[in-house]
């Protein structure tokens, strides 16, 4: 199911200031109704500074902030019905066991009964143990129920996938894809690549506080080098690529296996042809992913 138009959340120029230390600055975004949206950025880029002006838990420094065309200080307890979150250092009682936690969520925010039994078994929640006596991955799947159990039409998720193994990973991506199904808006913040490619329709990529691009998840990627590598059966001359636009060789070896970079509309078939002018053992290639993507923002200066 495709977002509906209709915003869920939208940022306008918002800036969050710790006295002299930038928390966000200016940022602005909107995600759609029924859009996976995904927020990107190593720790202390405003990834959680963002979702906590969004739930109203901090005052911007300036700018706005709406959650389904409402104000979140103006109308926080309708947003809230409307939301499931999960914070990125979710905690809760250590003395209470899971089962105690799980029914205080209920009571407080009217869990969907048959929901919560699927969310339970889904994740096999021991919830007879304590709080205290949990792995930060059981903490997470708790975490993970309480945020998913009331059927919100919007989730707010910070670093969803912190503890768990590789298996519920996937099997969280699998529920994500089951939200949006149902037409529900998800705003996650992650620095898992592979999770938020997974998952995402869009993303923004925040650095220092700023929102340096928002786009599709299929077009950063293919805005992102491809690598061919090619061997010959025999020598060729190092200068055979060298007048290929967007081609360039990172790496030669005896002039027979040549590593390559390739980017731009046309390169790769110039490339191709011009490895097939001689006896070729061996072609690989692979596309960029959205990790590489991501580390371009992140490794070349303003």
């Amino acid at each position: 199911m495709q977002g509906s138009g209709h915003s869920a959340i939208q940022l306008e120029n918002l800036t969050k200031h710790y006295g002299d230390v930038v928390g966000i600055q200016d940022l602005s975004l909107e995600v759609t109704e029924g859009e996976v949206f995904g927020l990107l950025g190593p720790n202390g880029a405003g990834k959680t500074t963002t979702i906590r002006l969004i739930l109203d838990f901090i005052r911007p420094t300036s700018g706005r902030a709406t959650v389904f065309g409402m104000s979140p200080r103006n109308d926080g307890i309708n947003i809230r019905r409307r939301v499931g979150y999960l914070p990125g250092d979710f905690v809760t009682y250590d003395h209470m066991t899971g089962s105690t936690v799980i029914e205080y969520f209920t009571k407080l925010r009217h869990a969907d009964p048959v929901k919560l039994e699927a969310l339970c078994d889904r994740y096999k929640l021991d919830l007879s143990r304590k709080i205290g006596e949990l792995s930060k991955g059981n903490k997470q799947k708790i975490g993970l129920v309480q945020a998913f159990m009331t059927d919100p039409d919007l989730l707010i998720l910070d670093e969803p996938t912190a503890g768990l193994d590789p298996l519920l990973q996937y099997e969280f991506q699998k529920m994500i894809h089951e939200e949006k199904d149902q037409g529900k808006t998800i705003f996650m913040s992650s620095h898992v690549m592979s999770e938020v490619e997974a998952t995402c329709d869009r993303v923004g990529i925040i650095r220092d506080g700023e929102l340096v691009t928002i786009d599709t998840v299929a077009h950063l990627t293919e805005l992102s080098l491809w690598t061919a590598k090619i061997t010959f059966t025999q020598p060729i001359s190092s200068e055979t690529f060298d007048n290929l636009l967007g081609v360039a060789v990172t790496d030669n070896v005896d002039n027979r296996t040549f590593n390559l970079s390739v980017s731009g509309e046309g390169a790769m078939d110039s490339l191709i042809k011009t490895a097939a002018k001689y006896p070729v053992q061996t072609f690989e290639s692979q596309h960029a992913s959205l990790e590489d993507a991501f580390l371009k923002y992140y490794s070349v200066d303003e």
